[in-house]
Formats: C-alpha cells, sequence, structure tokens
C-alpha cells in the first residue's frame, strides 16, 4: 500500500494568476503528484495549494515550489489582509494514508534542511516538526510577520532552525511543518464591523480574550497577582480565529483554523457563531471553506443537520453532503463543488469501464452479449444491493412517517446498516468479474516447460480460491442484510410493505445465487478439502436464507390482507 502525503503550502500571491500559475506547474511537472486544489484569495493576497503523493515525490515538489515562489514574489511589495512573513509563508506536511506522524517529522525536518542551505531561507519548523515547544505555534513563529523580520532574526532566541539568521528582504522566512489535517473555515456575518467580528472570534477562539474592565475590547486590561492579563477562554476547543472585513464580499467574516476537528468538528464552529452571533444581533449568513476537507467532515455535518431535524441520515452520502452545503450556507460566496473539494475524491482513482457505472440499459446488455462476464456472480451482488436499498427506502420512509416522529432515530439507524449493505454489495459487481477475469488470465499463462507449468497450475489455484472468496462475501453481505428486511417486515411503514416483500426476494436470490457460483468455481480446484469449511457454511447460509424470507413473505402477504 502505498504512503501518501499531502501538502498545502500558502504562497503569499492571491492576485497574478501567471505568478500562480508557474508556481503550480514546476509542483505538476514532478512525476507522482496530483495537483489537488488552487485557492488564490484577492483581499489576502494569498493563494493556498494542495497536492499529494508519496513522500519523495511530495517533497520534491514542494522544494520546487518554495524556490520558485522565491524567484516571482517580491515580499518588499506584498500588501494583503492575511498575517504573513514570506513568500512561501507556511508549508506543512500532513498525512493521508499509511504514514505515522513521526515520518511526517522526518520529512519535514528534510525540506527544510534544504530550503535553508540552498535557497538560503530562514526557515522554523513548526506543529509537530518543531524543536522546541514555543516554536509549535505558527502564530509564535510568524509573530511581528515580514516587517519584524530583522529585528527577530537579530533575537538568540528566534534564531532559525535551519538557513541564515539573516533578513532576506526578497523572499523574507518560512515556516515548514508537520501537522495533523487543518481545515481553514470563514463564516460570513451581516455587517461590516470588524470590531464585531472580532469580538465573536474572541469569544469562540481557544485562546480566548484578555478580561478588560469596561469595553470588552478596549478596556483597561485587569491583571492577576504576578502582574499577567487574565485571559477568558474560549467556547470552542482546537480553535484559532480572527475577525477581518473582506472588501470584495462586503461583510465581515470569523476566519478559523479548526486544528483538530475531532474535537471541533466544522458543524459545531458553525452553530456556536450563530449562537454568539445572536447573542450580539448578528446573524450568520453562510460560510466558505478554504482548501479541501476530508470525507468525513462533510457527512458528520450532514448528519448533524438531519438530525436536528429528526430525518434519518441513512441515505446517499452525496444527499448528506448536499444538507452540509446547504445548512452550512457553504454556496453564498462561489459554488462549492464536492468533487473538488473533498480530499478524498479528488485521491481517489475509479477503474475505468466499471459495471457498476453503466446505466441499467447498458448493464442488462454487456450481461446479454456473447462474453461470459458479467455473469451469475456479478448479477448476484447487483441484485442483492437492490435488495439491501429497498430496506434502507422502507427505514427512510419510516423514519418520517406521520405519527412516528418518536421513532425517527430507530429507523435511521437501521436503513444506515442498509445504506453500509448495499454499497459493500456494490464493490462486488464489479469484484466478481475481476475475480473471473483473474482465473482466465491464468489459464492463459504458458505451459511448455516444467516451471511454467507449476506456476500456471499455481496461478489457476490462486485465482480460483479468490473466485470462491468473492461470492462467498456476498452471501454473507445479503445474508446480514436480511435483518434490516425482517425489521421492516415487523416494525417497518405498513404502506411499503410490498418493498420489503420484493428486497427480501432480491437478497434470496443474492444468497441463492452467490451459493452456486461458490460450488462450480471449487469444482476447480485441485483439493476441494481447502474450501470444505466455506462450503458447508455457504450451503447452511443458503437453506437458512430460503427460511428467513418464506417468514418474512408471510408476513408481508399479513399485513397486505389485514388491509384489505
Amino acid at each position: 500500500m502505498k504512503h501518501i502525503i499531502e501538502c498545502v503550502p500558502n504562497f503569499s500571491e492571491g492576485r497574478e494568476m501567471d505568478v500562480i500559475r508557474q508556481i503550480t506547474e514546476v509542483i505538476e511537472k514532478v512525476a507522482g503528484i496530483k495537483l489537488l486544489n488552487v485557492d488564490p484569495g484577492y483581499a489576502t493576497n494569498r493563494t493556498v495549494v494542495t497536492f499529494a503523493g508519496e513522500p519523495d515525490a511530495v517533497v520534491e515538489a514542494a522544494f520546487l515550489a518554495i524556490k520558485k515562489a522565491s524567484e516571482l514574489i517580491d515580499m518588499r511589495q506584498h500588501t494583503g489582509e492575511h498575517p504573513r512573513f514570506g513568500a512561501t509563508d507556511v508549508c506543512p506536511l500532513v498525512p493521508v494514508a499509511n504514514i505515522t506522524m513521526e515520518e511526517i517529522v522526518v520529512y519535514a525536518r528534510a525540506l527544510a534542511k534544504r530550503v535553508g542551505e540552498e535557497l538560503q531561507i530562514p526557515v522554523y519548523c513548526y506543529e509537530q516538526a518543531a524543536f522546541e515547544p514555543k516554536r509549535q505555534s505558527l502564530a509564535n513563529c510568524r509573530s511581528g510577520e515580514y516587517e519584524g523580520l530583522p529585528e527577530k532574526l537579530a533575537s538568540s532566541q528566534w534564531k532559525p532552525d535551519f538557513g541564515p539568521a539573516q533578513f532576506n528582504a526578497r523572499s523574507g522566512a518560512i515556516a515548514i511543518g508537520a501537522r495533523n489535517f487543518l481545515v481553514a473555515y470563514n463564516i460570513n456575518l451581516n455587517t461590516t464591523s470588524v470590531r464585531r467580528a472580532n469580538s465573536i472570534a474572541f469569544d469562540i477562539r481557544e485562546a480566548g480574550r484578555i478580561l478588560r474592565a469596561g469595553d470588552p475590547l478596549t478596556g483597561k486590561v485587569i491583571t492577576d497577582e504576578k502582574g499577567e492579563p487574565i485571559r477568558i477562554p474560549g467556547s470552542l476547543k482546537k480553535v484559532r480565529a480572527i475577525g477581518w472585513y473582506i472588501k470584495e464580499y462586503g461583510m465581515a467574516q470569523i476566519s478559523m483554523n479548526l486544528t483538530d476537528i475531532s474535537v471541533t468538528p466544522v458543524h459545531v464552529a458553525f452553530d456556536e457563531v450563530c449562537k454568539k452571533a445572536d447573542e450580539q444581533g448578528l446573524r450568520v449568513t453562510g460560510s466558505e471553506l478554504i482548501g479541501l476537507v476530508p470525507l468525513s467532515c462533510m457527512l458528520e455535518a450532514g448528519k448533524y443537520f438531519l438530525h436536528k431535524q429528526k430525518r434519518s441520515s441513512g441515505i446517499p452520502d452525496e444527499e448528506i453532503i448536499e444538507m452540509a452545503v446547504h445548512s452550512l450556507g457553504l454556496n453564498e460566496l462561489a459554488p462549492f463543488d464536492p468533487k473538488k473539494r473533498i480530499i478524498e475524491y479528488l485521491l481517489k482513482e475509479e477503474p475505468k469501464d466499471q459495471l457498476v457505472d453503466l446505466s441499467l440499459r447498458k448493464l442488462t446488455f454487456e450481461t446479454a452479449s456473447d462474453s461470459p462476464a458479467p455473469g451469475g456472480g456479478s448479477i448476484s451482488a447487483a441484485v442483492g444491493a437492490l435488495g439491501a436499498a429497498l430496506g434502507s427506502m422502507v427505514a427512510n420512509l419510516s423514519a418520517h412517517k406521520r405519527g412516528w416522529d418518536d421513532r425517527w432515530e430507530e429507523f435511521s439507524d437501521w436503513a444506515e446498516k442498509g445504506k453500509s449493505a448495499y454499497n459493500s454489495l456494490l464493490l462486488m459487481v464489479d469484484e466478481d468479474t475481476r475475480a473471473f477475469n483473474r482465473v482466465m488470465d491464468a489459464f492463459g499463462l504458458p505451459k511448455v516447460s516444467a516451471d511454467q507449468k507449476e506456476m500456471r497450475k499455481n496461478a489457476i489455484q490462486e485465482a480460483t480460491l479468490k473466485a470462491i472468496e468473492v461470492p462467498f462475501q456476498v452471501m454473507k453481505l445479503a445474508v446480514d442484510a436480511l435483518d434490516l428486511l425482517g425489521k421492516m417486515a415487523e416494525i417497518g411503514n405498513p404502506n411499503s410493505a410490498s418493498d420489503v416483500a420484493v428486497g427480501a426476494l432480491c437478497l434470496k436470490t443474492a444468497v441463492s445465487g452467490a451459493y452456486l457460483n461458490v460450488r462450480i468455481n471449487a469444482l476447480e480446484l485441485s483439493d476441494p478439502s481447502q474450501v470444505e469449511g466455506i462450503l458447508l457454511q455457504a450451503e447452511r447460509m443458503e437453506k437458512e436464507t430460503i427460511q428467513r424470507c418464506d417468514q418474512i413473505q408471510k408476513q408481508v402477504l399479513q399485513k397486505i390482507n389485514s388491509k384489505s
């Protein structure tokens, strides 16, 4: 499995598109790199770039981008709303898949060392890559911004971790770090007042506000017995926030960094700002996500708002995400396209010509063609997915049946189980065809020499075992989904009784069809005892499924007869 990391450099240029293009071009030229997002901001005069790939490629692309930015961006000319101290202001590396934070730190420090030595830019390592606690905070590293760098670099306490302790007037300095996934998130207010926006930001951010006498923003600072300012903690953990005015939007915003969305997710931050704004007579009009977000972030938000409405969340991901987009007002300033803004969707490389992507008509024609695949195994999985989907539909309809309002959560949980089942069964539609093709490929191997014959024999046996495992997995998934249909026959919306019956029949077909595939594929094994346990278990599952489906049919008929 590949080690995948993400890099999110912030460049101090958001107005000259040609400069941004030249920087992203050097990133894209590195083999194995996928440029995920480019998000320029005119008012902030800052562009957030996101790209991902394997570690060595990411580090190389990051270095080349930092080098190109140092050639194109002159900090002596830079102005913007966002804090900054370098042409490439920050460059964090973020773990995405199959890599630890400890490994990320090694890569970040290697990048920092190269930038300092080869480009002669002062480098501060921050977050997890920091060499001392006070440098973990990006705000500390960047304090004084570009204008304060000459004084900062002259201080022994702020000697760069790498690079010269000398002011680089053109490029400034850079913070390179290793961190967990950070979500940059702005919430829009129906005011132009930075003072009011800051007041809300101080109320919600973890650092809170300094306690003052009288006016909370301008009053005299109150200190403790040691003369230190007393702070009032904010209401949200792992949140940094400031208020600012964005001229191009004609509104003030609360600009936040959510540094740990497992502690404070987007939807919690949104609702808390709504609450604080209301207390000050303001309204939240919408929000914007900067850069990319994890899929989990959007799904959690969508489910949160669905649950607030006492609606089932056992619906397709696309609908959950749509609920999140509308509830958070993510379309207010610019269209929010999930396919371009959710990192998993951008990184996902779907195999071409998947059966599940075909229309029903094309899948039918493909199945009817004179090729042996797709065959009964793939169709069994597809029929099973439809059966589980019908179960989810009945649960979702039951969740908002008139008079059943207090049962929405019970039915939502069942709908979620059905959703998990049909998503898993859909994956098996193509997996079964791939398993069959592997068997055919194995039979096509050369068999001239003794070694080739042995390799071919072993390949056939290995591929055949996989061709048995796939339909067996289809059986297990369909059997599990029968729990949902059985429950809906018992407690579901009686108006959908026939849908329950059809769903159960689909799952029965999936189990019996997959069982036949297990049996026929086992005949190709030179040693059938290898799958003796699977065959016995599969036979038992099929018999039990037939009995359970018969029982569901009886329950459904009783409901139908009682209505006649």
